[in-house]
């Protein structure tokens, strides 16, 4: 179900279009509502390390690569009946535009497995996974992009992570989806080879490799009103950790503007033999947010308890609301202040500009093997431009910058990173 080796780009849609062509033999239903969809991206990475031409242990001064990728996603529809069956195809492609061995590994690209300091001139991925639909209830078994607050598919560079397993979606009861799942393996995002399941490893906080069997997952999510919602989430990886999660999001419009609130609480626990060892951790998020016009003013709020830091899994993106373009402040103990500025110039006549920048501050962090309280800091920007009409409709430029600074160098690097982001989504079928 999964290719775990470079695959040649005109094999890998034409193996795709054959198998959906394969499976619309097999009832109207499944045609006529099936859809596929390519973005075509490119990404221009730099990430400059402040600390210059620093030790082997820390690795070369800056990251620089363009590469162009191309994401195929197709979903069929069920075949007729109280049984439905149906197929969702991810074909991934990319391509080497400019590296250098002195500036690889920026996770664009995966490093040639001759040499590690060459990133390779292509790599493609492909992932399918059978579906099957009672009522509302949809059952799918394969390579999927999971994206809910315990497991979220990390999309930060070229291609986006794959997870592969099991998963169950059910929303039977008006107002409520329940979900269930197990996965054993993932992809990463600059890689073509499955991997078994393990947890993260940033900056060491804990051991690195640390594989499990499989990751656990089921959730409720509940929606209140029109302005309220609700979700709760579990998930266990295999004698490593255990982690609950309870959330709400809510917005109220006021006389004047509007008044937007999210909400975060994750507890997280070792279990069974505890293999990347003690966790003990808890997690306090939220943003409160004012829009009013093209203008929206946010404040976040983070704060970590416990003797060790958030653990999470190698490939997502931890659900913070102080998840940012470098960092995470999620460090053992360490309290985290937001301040950010949204500002959509629709509200001047100029649809598809947007442009945000945000400002996190954290201190108070526990660095193993010192005594000394450490804190970081970081600065992003964004601004994006989506053509709205003519020959370049729904193409998107993004230009994104951050800077990054602490004071505890051993664990963590100064850096200034910028991305340029071109994108282009369009229909298939």
């Amino acid at each position: 179900m999964f290719a775990p080796f470079p695959l040649a780009p005109g094999r890998t849609v034409a193996g795709l279009f054959l198998l959906c062509a394969a499976c619309t033999a097999q009832a109207a239903g499944f045609v006529e509502d099936s859809h596929a969809k390519v973005e075509a991206r490119t990404v221009y990475f730099n990430r400059d390390f402040r600390d210059g031409h620093s030790s082997s242990s820390q690795g070369a001064s800056k990251r620089e690569e363009a590469a162009q990728g191309f994401i195929l996603n197709f979903q069929s529809g069920y075949t007729q009946g109280p049984v439905g069956f149906g197929v969702d195809a991810l074909g991934m492609l990319g391509l080497k535009l400019d590296s250098s061995p002195s500036d690889s590994n920026s996770g664009l690209l995966p490093s040639s497995g001759h040499d590690p300091r060459h990133s390779v001139d292509q790599y493609a991925k492909v992932g399918i996974a059978g579906k099957v639909k009672v009522s509302q209830t949809v059952l799918k078994y394969g390579s999927m992009m999971p994206d809910v607050p315990l497991l979220k598919y990390n999309d930060g560079r070229l291609l986006p992570t794959l997870f592969h397993g099991a998963w169950l979606s059910s929303e039977e009861v008006r107002d409520f989806r329940f979900t269930l799942a197990r996965l054993n393996q993932y992809t990463a995002r600059d890689s073509t080879d499955r991997q078994d399941i393990r947890v993260h490893c940033k900056n060491k906080r804990y051991a690195c490799d640390i594989e499990a069997d499989h990751f656990d997952l089921g959730g409720i999510d509940y929606r209140i009103n029109d302005r309220i919602s609700a979700q709760y989430q579990v998930s266990k990886l295999e004698n490593i950790y255990r982690q609950h999660f309870l959330g709400l999001v809510a917005s109220q419009p006021l006389q004047v503007g509007t008044l937007s609130a999210d909400l975060r609480l994750i507890k997280s626990d070792d279990i069974g033999s505890a293999r990347a060892g003690e966790i003990d951790h808890r997690a306090f998020s939220g943003m409160l947010g004012y829009s009013l016009g093209g203008h929206k003013v946010s404040a976040g709020w983070q704060r970590m308890y416990g003797q060790s830091a958030m653990p999470y899994l190698d490939g997502t993106n931890p659900y913070l609301v102080n998840y940012a373009q470098v960092n995470d402040f999620a460090a053992a103990q360490e309290r985290s202040w937001q301040l950010r500025y949204d500002y959509d110039f629709k509200a001047l006549g100029v649809p598809g500009l947007s442009f945000f920048t945000r400002y996190i501050n954290g201190d108070s962090i526990k660095v193993p093997g010192s005594s000394a309280e450490s804190k970081e800091w970081e600065r992003d920007s964004e601004l994006r431009y989506q053509v709205q009409s003519g020959t370049f409709k729904d193409v998107s430029v993004r230009l994104r910058n951050s800077t990054y600074r602490s004071n505890y160098e051993k664990w963590a690097r100064d850096m200034d990173e910028t991305r340029v982001i071109v994108s282009y989504n369009f229909s298939v079928f």
